[in-house]
């Protein structure tokens, strides 16, 4: 069941402030968003959005995961994406949903309503600037997902999205803790392209060799994070490889 709590958190004491679209709000701005936004939480499993759905809001991932799917005529689905905390989610100057949208774990989400964030961001130029920015992010990460689903081995689709749960979970130069496997191996096979035997080898594999740890089927640890970035074959230094 959705909830929406009464209470209206500060945006300066929010845990994504600093990544979220509202990066770079100063103290008015914050305040015209504090007066629009509402907290949603979703249970594991629940669905937040269905693809054609009116876009009646958008939102900001508080804390958990999302997946997004979209679904073919014979009913096969596809994982297209991971939504992590600070993501948005929702177009502006777009009328429907275009994917579905569901908690893979319990999730909070900062809402706004549409028309009146729609008049925000023609109005705020630091929230259109973050909005850009972050589009823009989205689109390197789409072009990367390429490059993993087209070129990249079993072993380097793992570590890469290892890695990826790993660089959105943690700040630089902090020690790395315990990070949220949010998706069961089935999933991440879907989302990889890979069959469940598959992702659990190569997870043991990594493991073996020291560069990760799973405390537990919903967890694990970086043993080894220099290990684990060369295990996903991505190029170090962005030289030409002679």
């Amino acid at each position: 069941m959705t909830v929406v709590f009464n209470e209206r958190n500060k945006c300066s004491s929010c845990p994504i402030r600093h990544r979220a679209v509202c990066a770079r709000c100063d103290d008015d701005e914050l305040a015209l968003l504090e007066q629009i936004k509402v907290y949603r939480s979703f249970e594991a499993g629940q669905p937040i959005h269905w693809r054609g759905d009116e876009l009646t809001h958008f939102s900001s991932l508080v804390s958990g995961i999302a997946a997004l799917t979209k679904t073919m005529e014979d009913g096969r689905t596809q994982m297209v994406g991971l939504l992590l905390p600070s993501d948005f989610v929702g177009r502006p100057g777009r009328d429907t949903v275009d994917f579905d949208v569901t908690a893979t774990s319990d999730v909070t989400l900062c809402c706004f309503k549409r028309q009146p964030f729609e008049e925000i961001v023609e109005a705020t130029p630091h929230v259109a600037q973050r909005m850009m920015e972050m589009a823009l992010d989205e689109l390197d990460a789409a072009r990367d997902w390429m490059v993993l689903l087209g070129r990249k081995t079993a072993r380097e689709k793992i570590a890469t999205f290892l890695e990826m749960l790993v660089r959105r979970s943690h700040v630089e130069n902090m020690s790395i803790p315990a990070i949220d496997l949010p998706l069961t191996r089935e999933e991440i096979a879907n989302f990889l392209g890979l069959t469940l035997e598959t992702v659990s080898r190569q997870m043991s594999a990594l493991k073996k060799e020291g560069v990760v740890s799973f405390p537990d089927r919903r967890h694990f640890e970086v043993l080894d994070l220099a290990a684990l970035h060369d295990a996903t074959g991505d190029d170090a230094d962005g030289g030409m490889i002679v």
